[in-house]
């Protein structure tokens, strides 16, 4: 590639895993108060694939053609003007203008200097890289919508997955008790992250065995006529159930205003300083961050291949290094 372009993975049309091409496109120059970031490793979440498909952040991007992903880390190339806070070298991590398009299965991205922090000391690029869309939906949901305290009972549905692990551990940072659904061979590591109880929703009904809840982070989505309205029966008076793949419809926030309980949905939002806050647990060993596979760019289709069998422990992460 020249200096003026870069190596892109990018869809003509929506479909499977096998419309991500490895394609040369122009390199972005930015803006003011924009820096240039040389990326190293992008994460791989589930509304990358659910957006190539046509669903997701679709309806957000437009049509195809487009370049995927949202989570980034890597190396400030340029500061447009006006810049103060990163300087060229530094080494930064984010998730820039999610939900529009932020290009990050490419070479470089531009984007708002404030969407990006220092990248965790303690983690390599690649392992940095599946923090911000993760851990941002986690940290938002349960520390700025929900306002968890010490001493609340949280269940996590999906507490294996990208953000349900980081969910557990925030969770546990706040003090509260943490309860997850998940398969059963991944229990003792779920336990390791924090979760006091564990459930095999395979063969247990969570409602069964689990009660007095104040907040439920439904990630599962999918199925949210079972999970989420099953959800209520486990909550107190006054509860909060977060919907966060597939929102909430009105049917469902009808059932939780019928039994005195509260139910929202949620779309993570650019953040530098909850991330940079998520850098300082991180290094200070508090938090971590499990990466299931690491792949080459081009390798982007078996990336998602994998994301959508639903049984990564953590996330999947594309190198670029």
């Amino acid at each position: 590639m020249s200096g003026s372009t870069m190596r892109v993975i990018s869809q003509a049309r929506f479909g499977g895993p096998e419309v991500l091409e490895t394609r040369e496109a122009p390199r972005p120059e930015p803006l003011p108060t924009e820096v240039l970031v040389r990326v190293y490793a992008a994460g791989v979440n589930p509304v990358d694939w659910k957006t190539r498909a046509g669903g997701g952040m679709a309806g957000v991007l437009g049509e195809p053609p487009s370049v995927l992903g949202w989570d980034v880390s890597g190396v400030v190339e340029e500061a447009g003007f006006g810049v103060t806070v990163w300087k060229p070298g530094d080494e930064v991590y984010g998730m820039p203008w999610f939900p529009r398009s932020a290009g990050a299965y490419a070479e470089y991205v531009t984007a708002p200097a404030r969407q990006f922090a220092r990248k965790p000391a303690t983690l390599g690029h690649e392992q940095a890289a599946a923090v911000p869309l993760a851990a941002l939906t986690a940290w938002q949901a349960l520390v700025d919508t929900a306002h968890v305290e010490a001493g609340q009972r949280v269940l996590i549905h999906a507490g294996a997955g990208g953000v349900g692990h980081l969910a557990i551990q925030f969770a546990r940072h706040l003090g509260a008790h943490v309860i997850t659904t998940a398969s059963a061979g991944k229990h003792a590591w779920l336990r390791e992250l924090g979760a006091e109880q564990t459930i095999d929703y395979t063969t247990t009904a969570f409602e069964d065995v689990t009660r007095d809840v104040d907040v439920v982070l439904d990630l599962v989505g999918d199925d949210q006529a079972s999970t989420s309205h099953r959800s209520l029966k486990v909550l107190r008076p006054g509860g909060l159930l977060i919907a966060v793949p597939s929102g909430v419809s009105p049917e469902l926030l009808d059932s939780a205003r019928a039994v005195g309980m509260r139910a929202t949905p949620f779309l993570v939002e650019p953040d530098g300083t909850a991330l940079a806050r998520i850098a300082e647990l991180i290094d200070r060993g508090e938090v971590a961050v499990e990466v299931e596979a690491v792949l080459p760019l081009g390798r982007a289709a078996e990336a998602h291949r994998r994301g959508e069998q639903g049984r990564t422990r953590g996330k999947i992460v594309l190198s670029l290094h």
